[in-house]
């Protein structure tokens, strides 16, 4: 059984990493997906692994892979879902920096590549939008819920590192002004 687990992580990490075309980002709508058929995390779970990932060093998709794995089995899952999503790109980079030389100039690769971006935007844009709902917007009971307050703060956060001066401080600190915030206001 528990072999089988491993087996379904290492194909749906290898997917997304074949997949998530535009970083980690581009990972969440499969996280997400996961959710759906595997009780291996939350929706809320995602948001969790999100935070996390955003506060520690290393490229998110693999720090998130690296957290669902664990979620899912441990430490095993953990290495299991990180190795098995970073190996499509080797695979990938290997070949392409082989073949990319002479399709560079290709119009049709070329219009591939222009047609991917806004896919990808959109796919983050409705990732986003998800996990704003959830974070947002969904109790712990799983009730929906008007937090004004939490909502208040995305907006003064989202203006602060919005301003041009601010624009240069480091996400750990704006993290850590959330957790301050949290334990001073207890929500």
């Amino acid at each position: 059984m528990m072999n089988n687990v491993f087996i379904q992580l290492f194909i749906e990490f290898f997917q997304i990493g074949l997949f998530a075309v535009g970083g980690g980002p581009a990972t969440i709508p499969f996280l997400m997906d996961i959710t759906t058929r595997h009780d291996w995390y939350t929706k809320l779970d995602v948001v969790n692994m999100l935070a996390v990932s955003e506060s520690t060093p290393g490229p998110i998709g693999i720090n998130m892979a690296t957290y669902a794995g664990f979620k899912a089995t441990g430490f095993l899952g953990g290495l299991a879902a990180t190795l098995s999503l970073v190996l499509p790109s080797i695979i990938v980079i290997v070949i392409v920096a082989r073949i990319l030389e002479s399709f560079s100039q290709n119009k049709y690769v070329r219009a591939a590549f222009a047609m991917i971006r806004p896919v990808v935007t959109g796919l983050i844009a409705s990732a986003v939008l998800g996990i704003f709902e959830t974070a947002l917007f969904t109790a712990k009971d799983g009730s929906f819920q008007v937090p004004v307050f939490h909502l208040a703060l995305v907006g003064v956060f989202f203006g602060l590192m919005n301003v041009k001066k601010l624009k240069k401080i480091h996400p750990f600190f704006w993290m850590v002004a959330g957790v301050v915030l949290g334990i001073v206001f207890r929500m």
